[in-house]
């Protein structure tokens, strides 16, 4: 018999693997699969669920973290990401967090995990410095993912832990890989709307990044300028 629990008025159970990912493909509509392919979404382990779906299975079950390894194991898209809404931050070790950005291969995966799971480990800020310097397009893209991630969900973190991060932004602003320059941008935008001080910061880098002879540095900084000094977040640093 499943053990169970209420949460929010709702029953988690302690679900298999093999239950989980027969519960995915009940829902999956091969329909969507075109739609997604045209937003780079999944791949050839894609079964055409969306989001939504997945979060609705994500409710039944409870956080268990052997069950999470095992659903990354399939290789199953949406499996992989509801193992980021069921893995336990506490118990991800650096180890198996590099582990799984090596498997990414979709730019969902990438920001689900990261969001979902990677930014509320204790490794977090440390493997965004990391993985912002390799080489692969997606691990590139995880490390400036989890630096947005961290900037929305860091509530109480010290401004001091965001600086080094700029450094980072910078030194990859050239790279014109599409994955990789639109999560620097991301990262830049996030951070910058977090308060007045890094807002000055964050302005401040872009305008160095501006002056860099790349194309892909002068897109994220004109589109980090445009709203870092806009009306809308500026009304908003100067209420907090």
């Amino acid at each position: 018999m499943n053990a169970a629990r209420r949460v929010g008025g709702r029953s988690r159970k302690e679900l298999s693997s093999s239950a989980l990912l027969a519960e995915l493909r009940k829902r999956a509509d091969p329909k969507r699969l075109e739609g997604m392919a045209r937003f780079a979404i999944g791949g050839k382990n894609t079964l055409g669920v969306s989001m939504p779906e997945i979060r609705a299975v994500a409710r039944k079950a409870k956080r268990n973290h052997t069950i999470a390894k095992e659903l990354w194991g399939s290789g199953v898209h949406e499996a992989r990401i509801l193992a980021s809404l069921l893995a336990e931050p506490s118990s991800m070790k650096p180890a198996e967090m590099d582990k799984w950005v090596k498997d990414f291969d979709s730019w969902d995966v990438c920001d689900q995990t990261c969001m979902n799971l990677f930014c509320l480990t204790p490794h977090a800020f440390a493997k965004a410095m990391d993985w912002c310097a390799r080489k692969g397009e997606f691990e590139r893209r995880a490390g400036f993912a989890l630096m947005a991630c961290l900037a929305v969900h860091a509530i109480n973190e010290p401004d001091e832990s965001f600086l080094p991060f700029f450094d980072a932004i910078k030194s990859e602003a050239t790279d014109d890989r599409n994955f990789v320059k639109k999560a620097v941008n991301w990262a830049l935008r996030q951070i910058g709307k977090r308060n007045k001080n890094l807002n000055k910061a964050a302005v401040r880098s872009a305008r160095e990044i501006a002056k860099l002879d790349s194309r892909s540095a002068r897109w994220i900084a004109s589109d980090a300028l445009r709203e870092l000094t806009g009306d809308a977040v500026q009304q908003k640093i100067r209420g907090k």
